[in-house]
């Protein structure tokens, strides 16, 4: 039996503010996926799972501006919402991509929210992938989570964000436990979200989210967007993982208020089914994908 390795390819987008990176993995006559990945400030790497999906149609990833392969200016009046949407917008149109699927998980799924109420592009579908609408919200579900978490690692990591202490390595322990927790309950980590971190451009994490999900202090603190959920008219899928520091609840709640949209509730997995259950979150994305296809 022989395999066929898919077809890759690479290159650079100019965007504002620098010039991006972006991959494409496959082909096919389907529409193809166009992947957001979260942060702010972290790669695709973590989401290279997606890749499963190639054998039908391309995928495509980008590092945003700032980040892993992509230039990383400094200027801090980058990171903003607004310029993040216009990146968007200059990828999609490098890409030639006009009817397509969209993907978006943690900051990525807040992102593709934005800029489908915002553009109102004409998309075949749109993934939400372990996010939020609702900053607010967000800063109340993570100080719940946080009290679920043995007294001493709350008390080191509210000692060390009160002394902004954030370099110190009891305060990086103790905010390991969270992740393994609320963001990727695998051991050890897949190598593709260790390369993540390795990558991650702080300076626009900082900008636009602060020091840490407990401590939300950049641009996008008061960003919500709950109540205009209901304009998003698009096939939507909203995929949600039972740990998730981006509560199911929330989730749910997300999806109460697009008409018509899909849930998908992965009951082993916090922040990254697509590693954690990944072949049901796969198979689940691609039904939901072929569902929008064939209602076009």
């Amino acid at each position: 039996m022989t395999t066929t390795t898919p077809r890759v390819e690479e290159g650079n987008i100019e965007v504002p503010g620098g010039k991006v990176w972006y991959k494409s993995v496959g082909e096919g006559d389907l529409p193809p996926l166009l992947v957001t990945h979260g942060g702010p400030g972290f790669t695709h790497n973590y989401l290279t799972p997606l890749e499963d999906l190639a054998d039908r149609r391309r995928v495509i990833f980008w590092d945003q501006l700032g980040c892993g392969k992509s230039e990383t200016p400094h200027d801090a009046s980058l990171w903003t919402m607004d310029r993040s949407l216009r990146e968007v917008d200059a990828v999609r149109e490098h890409l030639g991509l006009t009817r397509h699927h969209l993907f978006g998980n943690s900051w990525g799924g807040m992102l593709v929210q934005q800029y489908v109420l915002d553009r109102q592009p004409d998309l075949v579908s749109l993934t939400v992938s372990n996010s939020l609408a609702s900053m607010p919200r967000l800063g109340d579900d993570t100080a719940r989570l946080k009290r679920l978490l043995p007294q001493s690692v709350q008390d080191t990591i509210d000692y060390h964000e009160d002394n902004e202490l954030y370099a110190c390595p009891e305060y990086q322990g103790a905010i390991a436990i969270w992740y393994q927790t609320y963001i990727c309950r695998m051991q050890p980590w897949p190598m593709g979200l260790e390369e993540s971190f390795a990558g991650v451009g702080m300076e626009i994490y900082m900008a636009m989210i602060g020091p840490s999900d407990f401590k939300v202090t950049g641009n996008l603190k008061e960003w919500d967007i709950m109540d205009r959920l209901h304009e998003i008219t698009i096939p939507t899928l909203f995929v949600a993982g039972r740990y998730d520091e981006c509560t199911p609840e929330h989730m749910e709640l997300m999806h109460d208020r697009v008409p018509g949209s899909e849930y998908a509730l992965f009951e082993n997995s916090a922040h990254m089914p697509f590693y954690e259950e990944r072949e049901a979150c796969m198979n689940t994305i691609n039904n939901f994908m072929s569902r929008a296809e064939a209602e076009t």
